[in-house]
């Protein structure tokens, strides 16, 4: 399948729906649809979205941690399980 076929306008995916939403789930890929000759929205299947919410979900982590680190906002190993001792109880 190119991607020729992965680009449908609006007026076909309002007479097509079902036979879209099919091909999207079989070859969890997504469809670009358009509007007037521009691209207006993305059909994604679950399973891609989901995946593609967890990634961004993940980065968002990334990066936060990353501007925790550059402000100081962190925990040396030595800090880290010192704190996790004391907070389960584990005397040394």
């Amino acid at each position: 399948m190119g991607i020729k076929e992965e680009i449908r306008s609006i007026s076909y995916v309002k007479a097509n729906a079902a036979e879209i939403v099919g091909q999207v789930n079989e070859s969890q890929r997504p469809v670009y649809i358009t509007q007037n000759g521009e691209a207006k929205a993305v059909m994604l299947d679950i399973e891609s979205y989901e995946k593609l919410k967890a990634a961004v979900g993940l980065l968002k982590l990334l990066c936060q941690g990353e501007h925790d680190i550059a402000e100081g906002k962190y925990l040396t190993q030595e800090e880290f399980f010192a704190a996790m001792d004391h907070k389960l109880g584990i005397n040394k």
